[in-house]
């Protein structure tokens, strides 16, 4: 059961960035990706697996689990080249539009960055939150 909550509200991009270069880790990194989730109107099932079934999303409940995402982050500060990790999720009643997340990964070189954000925004979406689409 999702418990009742008011959505966050959305952080400054900016201002992770500019943290993250203020660390003197930065002096390793040459990249940072940034991944924002937004609610869309498309269903998850259609836009995945191609199944139409002729309905819209009008909003989404969101949870995460603290402890899974905190285990996905400290996994992905092990792979090669990752000095950065930084994890914003909402929760609650979601509409069309709302932000879901936004990871900021940062490293050494692109193809280290751009493997860490796929494998931790898979991770965080596969195993460390619940969406339900309500349309």
């Amino acid at each position: 059961m999702i418990k009742e909550k008011i959505k966050k509200i959305s952080p400054s991009i900016d201002e992770w960035l500019k943290e993250a270069k203020a660390d003197p880790a930065a002096l390793q990194e040459g990249m940072f990706l940034v991944h924002n989730g937004v609610v869309r109107q498309t269903p998850k099932a259609k836009v995945r697996q191609g199944i139409d079934d002729g309905s819209m999303v009008k909003g989404m409940e969101f949870a995460y689990d603290t402890s899974k995402v905190d285990a996905a982050v400290a996994e992905t500060y092990k792979m090669d080249g990752i000095f950065h990790v930084r994890v914003w999720l909402n929760e609650g009643q979601l509409e069309l539009g709302d932000d879901i997340m936004y990871v900021l990964i940062g490293g050494d070189i692109r193809p280290h960055v751009v493997d860490a954000l796929q494998f931790l925004v898979g991770k965080i979406k596969n195993e460390c939150v619940t969406e339900i689409e309500q349309k």
